[in-house]
């Protein structure tokens, strides 16, 4: 049994198809909200369910811009800031290393939602319901 690789049905050679992989360029897509790492005592749970109601829609406002887009915001509506680690009042979790930057979104009104950007993904670790994860200035 004869097995043509290289050539077609009339004995022309197959060109290398063409891969349709697209590339993931997160910064043109929207945030992904995980909440898998978010750390006892700046838990959602402890927000009121008013405050639960106003994060949600922010997350769904969010969620209609790319990263892009939400670094071109005010940073107190749906833009974000940089947090230093050293201004972080609460310990910070050991699988956050030295090199992750910090940022913070106004989960609604001035309380702020702390955590890290992996691609798309936001990874929200602390919410600061009392302002004292750190100075907000």
């Amino acid at each position: 049994m004869s097995r043509l690789k290289d050539r077609g049905a009339k004995g022309g050679q197959i060109k290398a198809r063409k891969s349709s992989v697209e590339t993931d360029d997160s910064d043109l897509k929207p945030p992904v909200f995980s909440f898998e790492f978010l750390q006892a005592g700046w838990c959602i749970q402890d927000c009121q369910q008013e405050e639960r109601s106003k994060m949600l829609d922010k997350l769904r406002r969010l969620s209609r811009l790319s990263w892009r887009d939400i670094r071109q915001q005010d940073r107190h509506l749906l833009g974000t800031e940089t947090i230093a680690r050293g201004s972080i009042r609460a310990a910070i979790p050991p699988f956050v290393t030295d090199d992750v930057r910090l940022l913070a979104f106004r989960a609604f009104d001035r309380v702020a939602m702390v955590g890290y950007r992996s691609e798309r993904i936001f990874h929200v670790l602390w919410i600061d319901r009392a302002f004292t994860l750190y100075d907000h200035g």
